[in-house]
């Protein structure tokens, strides 16, 4: 007969052996979708995707769980708050069906019908293909589940009445695929979709109107952005890419670099979260898009005589305070400082993005090419509004450059919204 004891260590292995057992049910029940070939390679294309689409930016907030939502976007009309957009049950989208993200993508509209605001891009997402949506969402389900609540109703009055997106869809949203141009090359196609669709380029670089919709008539123009200038990118000589190869705008997205230009401001976190990690044949195809597609831009005016009053003092300060790095002749040293002479952002009819620079300083892109991530110092501190104006007008008009003035009125009132670096931004 067996002791007691002998009965308790049966029961006990018993148990052990059920629990294991139930354990490896959950794993394999778990791990299914990741098991079966087909959806792996779906999750698979639906991280790149995603990394394409820079989903990551977007839905992470400053020290938050990535795709948690939480960041704050700034638009005109106020701030949005991004959602949660992992395979949380309460807080996230674990209740949505593929139908459900498609609707959201294509449509701008929620599970329950209700509407989305534009600050989410669906209007250049709507020519994102079902497949690749349906892999977005396969790969958004992989993530691990973050309970996260996001207040998504913080619009004023009366922007914050959602139904009114019936009017602004029906006046500057228009659904449908992306549509291949059969005149152009397939690399010339796939790098259209990638910046009309997915990669959602114009939702930054193209100027908006009075309702928030973008111009489509000056697509890629350039535009304001949270205190930032997102340049023009169509093959524009004087303030857009035209003087650019198809190597040099693939080495910029891949490395945040060129020789002569590093990656900053808002573009910064496009190159380390997106571009940076994406296929070396798609950053291809969206430089030969962008240079194949035409050039657009207000002509270049002439350049403000260097006898000009202003053109003395900023020369002046330039000198003693940025031609150090810069080079008396706006060189600047290869990978290091950017070069001044001939750049497309000190070019631009909007000097935002170079006066923001001069006040608040920034840091440059870090990638795995170049994980030095250069930066510049603010000169904020010691430079007044009117110095700040003059030697930003010299750096305009000197070594080749031309572009319009820049007041003091304009750096005080851009002085009054930046405190310091900021690296993040929205398009709406």
């Amino acid at each position: 007969m067996k002791s007691p004891a002998g009965t308790t260590s049966g029961v006990a292995r018993l148990a052990n052996r059920w629990r294991y057992a139930i354990l490896l049910v959950a794993v394999i029940a778990a791990d299914r979708a990741m098991a079966d070939p087909d959806n792996y390679v779906s999750v698979m294309r639906g991280k790149a995707l995603a990394t394409a689409g820079d989903c990551i930016a977007c839905h992470t907030a400053p020290g938050g769980q990535p795709f948690a939502g939480g960041l704050a976007l700034a638009t005109p009309f106020g701030a949005i708050v991004t959602p949660n957009i992992t395979p949380d049950d309460a807080t996230g989208i674990g209740h949505w069906s593929r139908n459900d993200f498609a609707r959201a993508i294509h449509q701008g509209r929620r599970p329950d019908g209700g509407y989305l605001y534009p600050a989410f891009p669906y209007p250049y997402y709507t020519k994102v293909t079902r497949q690749d949506t349906d892999a977005i969402y396969d790969y958004l389900r992989t993530l691990t589940p973050v309970s996260n609540i996001v207040n998504r109703n913080t619009l004023p009055f009366p922007f914050s009445i959602r139904t009114a997106m019936m009017g602004w869809n029906a006046l500057f949203f228009k659904p449908g695929r992306f549509v291949p141009d059969p005149q152009r090359s397939e690399e010339f196609n796939r790098g259209a979709y990638l910046v009309e669709g997915l990669g959602h380029c114009g939702a930054c670089h193209t100027p908006l109107n009075a309702f928030g919709a973008n111009k489509a008539d000056q697509f890629l123009q350039g535009n304001r952005i949270d205190n930032w200038t997102a340049p023009n990118i169509t093959n524009d000589e004087p303030s857009g890419l035209g003087k650019w190869s198809v190597e040099e705008v693939v080495q910029y997205l891949k490395t945040g670099q060129t020789r002569t230009t590093i990656a900053s401001g808002p573009m910064k976190e496009v190159v380390e979260y997106s571009t940076s990690k994406m296929p070396d044949a798609d950053l291809k195809a969206i430089a030969v898009y962008l240079k194949e597609r035409g050039a657009a831009g207000a002509p270049a005016p002439a350049p403000i005589p260097a006898s000009d009053p202003r053109m003395q003092v900023g020369e002046a300060i330039f000198v003693d305070t940025c031609s150090a790095c810069h080079t008396r002749i706006g060189a600047g040293i290869e990978h290091i400082f950017p070069r001044l002479a001939g750049d497309a952002i000190v070019r631009q009819d909007d000097p935002t993005t170079l006066v923001r620079i001069i006040l608040t300083g920034v840091r440059g892109a870090g990638t795995d090419a170049f994980p030095t991530s250069p930066a510049m110092p603010s000169l904020g501190y010691r430079l007044d509004d009117s110095q700040v104006a003059a030697v930003v007008t010299y750096i305009r008009n000197s070594w080749g450059n031309a572009a319009s003035a820049v007041d003091a009125d304009t750096v005080r009132a851009l002085r009054s919204k930046v405190s310091g670096p900021r690296e993040r931004s929205a398009s709406q």
